[in-house]
């Protein structure tokens, strides 16, 4: 019986070690100069969300006229930290890092701030998933959680009824108690989300470079596309974004690793074979993480220096930070 088990074992280890092998040989293959511009997209595509980041900040507290340097840094120091951690430890660090760069400003200032600049991109998700749902619905089904929770739910009946009870619970007892706070919250809050008092700005100062910003992204997939020879279409280009897009909507590894991956096997394999797939799949992962690191350090020794980055990073990436009194 153990000899069985150790053939097979040895021939299931064997089949992966050849499938492994041959991916990072496909990664190997892929020329500098692609790496060159598709990196050189990835960080025009940064700096374009630094620049969203800055002119939120500005209309919402034009008296800190924060630089651009500083809103990039922060925008890509968060960004290095979710490539490494889970959980959007990033997010919170650079929430906690624009509130200590802005005098005057709130954690709830800085939150819907963040809303607003995801707002173009969240549009663009909606769209992506109605029309991936359309033409690749098994695409969508394994980036969505959708039939874990129906399950969940069918097997604890209790939980909606118990649900509504609290919320009843919440609105008699405990809404009247906590309301002064949430309204002065909600009103610190409001300055963030300032620049939609003014829609030509908005389509300027933010729309604009938004869309600016996911060219370059598309621009990106596109060189790393060409590199491991998948074709390249409207269709196929669409493909690949609208992965990357599920990917990151439910991602719950560090820069959704892995899923990524099942994605993009699941949405090309009927026009390259699944290794190519694999292979453009890893490597554009791969790289893309590692650069978002070495650009956030590099973007942030810039803004902070070195010792000012140490400071932040520090101590946003071990706690929320504290809210000052008004």
């Amino acid at each position: 019986m153990h000899a069985v088990l150790s053939v097979v074992l040895a021939g299931v280890l064997g089949d992966l070690w050849h499938w492994v092998s041959d991916v990072f040989a496909r990664i190997g293959d892929i020329a500098v100069y692609w790496l060159v511009i598709g990196l050189a997209f990835k960080t025009g595509e940064s700096a374009l969300l630094g620049l969203v980041w800055r002119n939120i900040l500005r209309a919402a507290y034009p008296k800190s006229n924060l630089p651009f340097k500083i809103a990039w840094g922060a925008s890509q120091g968060g960004t290095a930290i979710n490539a490494l951690v889970p959980a959007q430890g990033g997010t919170a660090a650079m929430i906690g890092i624009f509130r200590t760069s802005i005098a005057g400003s709130s954690v709830a200032g800085i939150s819907s701030a963040f809303v607003v600049q995801a707002l173009f991109f969240t549009a663009i998700s909606i769209v992506m998933v109605i029309v991936a749902a359309a033409l690749r619905p098994h695409t969508v089904s394994k980036g969505s959680p959708s039939d874990e929770i129906g399950h969940f739910f069918s097997s604890h009946p209790v939980i909606i009824p118990a649900a509504i009870v609290l919320v009843i619970v919440l609105l008699v007892f405990v809404w009247p108690r906590v309301k002064p706070k949430v309204l002065n919250e909600w009103r610190k809050a409001k300055k963030g989300a300032a620049i939609f008092s003014d829609w030509g700005r908005y389509g300027r100062e933010v729309a604009l470079p938004s869309a600016a910003s996911y060219c370059c992204r598309i621009g990106c997939n596109i060189i790393f596309m060409i590199a491991f020879s998948i074709p390249v279409t409207a269709f196929t280009v669409f493909l690949v974004a609208s992965s990357h897009m599920l990917s990151g909507l439910f991602a719950i590894t560090p820069g959704g690793v892995g899923q990524t991956q099942a994605l993009d096997v699941a949405s090309l394999s009927g026009y390259v074979a699944t290794g190519t797939v694999a292979a453009f799949s890893i490597t554009q992962d791969s790289v893309i993480t590692i650069w978002n690191v070495v650009l956030g350090i590099g973007v942030s020794l810039w803004a902070f220096g070195f010792t000012g980055m140490k400071q932040l990073f520090s101590k946003y990436g071990r706690k929320q930070p504290k809210e000052q009194p008004g």
